[in-house]
């Protein structure tokens, strides 16, 4: 993780993300900085001048667009040896597999979680240097919690992709398995949200609240499937490791 340029390379986009939203607001501020671009100006139009809205966009990010990162990192991390023919050096060092298995999965939360932090911090400054209305700690603090309990479950959602980048020895087929919930979740929010909330990549939207107040509310089942979604990727990327014939 430290040596790698794909670290750099997230805390990079993660960080550019954030400015973005600042930038937004001032193009919201004064239309004539869009100029004639109607794609800008639309973009635009969605940020609105308060930190309500403003935390309500970074929590909708980190599920949208913090989806496809943690989901590449996890690809990343878990199918780069398949792809860079060293796995056999890998399992060859006096190293158990599951020690192998949960240091990757430990690299990826520290990872993630770093992102998230990185998202929200800098989002906060820009937010004030562009000088939103109506800042309070205790408001900032509300969302935050909000914020980092969605990008937990979403990041912890990854452990089918890693399962994925395991079966599929590399980090293509992850990437797409990633985009691929994505899409489906959006699907389900429009054509069937009656089932979001037993769906296990719509949860963390509902729990946030970014789905709206017509939103389907996740209960104790809704949990439930969420962490045994989660452990069962979990479980299925040890065994993969473990029992797998990796010649």
């Amino acid at each position: 993780m430290r040596k790698s340029k794909m670290f750099i390379l997230t805390l990079i986009v993660f960080s550019g993300i954030a400015i973005t939203m600042g930038l937004m607001i001032l193009v919201t501020r004064n239309p004539e900085l869009a100029g004639n671009s109607a794609m800008v100006s639309a973009k635009a139009s969605m940020f609105k001048d308060d930190w309500s809205s403003y935390f309500g966009l970074l929590t909708m990010i980190v599920l949208t667009l913090g989806t496809i990162g943690f989901g590449t990192i996890a690809g990343w991390i878990f199918g780069r040896e398949y792809s860079d023919r060293v796995v056999q050096d890998l399992l060859a060092l006096p190293v158990h597999r599951f020690t192998i298995v949960l240091s990757k999965f430990i690299t990826f939360v520290a990872w993630s979680i770093l992102l998230s932090l990185i998202l929200f911090i800098i989002g906060v400054f820009t937010g004030l240097a562009v000088n939103i209305a109506h800042w309070s700690v205790g408001l900032a603090y509300h969302y935050f919690i909000i914020f980092m309990v969605t990008s937990f479950f979403t990041m912890l959602l990854c452990t089918p992709t890693a399962l994925v980048a395991s079966y599929a020895r590399g980090y293509i087929a992850p990437i797409a398995f990633t985009i691929g919930t994505l899409i489906v979740t959006q699907i389900m929010f429009v054509g069937i949200p009656n089932i979001t909330a037993y769906f296990p990549w719509a949860i963390p939207a509902l729990y946030s609240g970014v789905s709206g107040a017509g939103g389907a509310t996740p209960d104790l089942v809704s949990f439930i499937i969420l962490f045994s979604t989660i452990l069962l990727g979990f479980i299925g990327t040890v065994a993969w490791w473990r029992f797998a014939d990796q010649t």
